[in-house]
């Protein structure tokens, strides 16, 4: 059922494929670490050419480091700093052809050269943020954007 062969069409689309999946796969489940792991595991699944992909929930006031796929990673993250950071403190999705270019980056995986970051807004609050990271420049679009923002809507459903 979660195959890449799954995923026909534009970019668009298989994005919609994707967060139909996601909504099935988390439809019944009501434990948040539970759901978050399946999402990033998807998303490892679906997304080609990057080194990680996961989670950062908001606890005390700073990131914490959730459910992930790739490297071990940074633990936590102040609000304001680094790319994951900075997506918290401006409530908006951060894309980021390249991270070395990028004003406090916080380095966890020397091999990552870009990387988006979406804000996880639950009740006008900001839960956590979904973190990816690529090895390649220019790695994320604009599709991708509307596509994983897309998908963070059906998340927040689930968590």
């Amino acid at each position: 059922m979660f195959t890449k062969s799954a995923y026909d069409g534009k970019l668009s689309e298989q994005y919609n494929t994707l967060s139909k999946q996601l909504k099935a796969l988390l439809e019944d489940e009501p434990n948040r670490i539970a759901n978050l792991s399946n999402a990033s595991a998807l998303l490892g699944q679906f997304l080609d050419r990057i080194n990680w992909v996961g989670f950062y929930l908001m606890e005390n006031g700073e990131l914490v480091l959730g459910p992930f796929q790739g490297l071990p990673a940074c633990v936590r993250i102040a609000v304001g700093k680094g790319v994951c950071g900075t997506a918290v403190a401006n409530r908006e999705t951060m894309l980021v052809p390249d991270v070395h270019a990028f004003p406090g980056h916080i380095a966890c995986d020397a091999a990552s050269q870009s990387e988006i970051v979406v804000p996880i807004i639950k009740d006008g609050e900001v839960i956590g943020v979904l973190d990816i990271d690529s090895p390649e420049k220019n790695r994320f679009s604009e599709e991708d954007r509307a596509g994983l923002e897309k998908f963070v809507e059906v998340l927040v459903n689930y968590i």
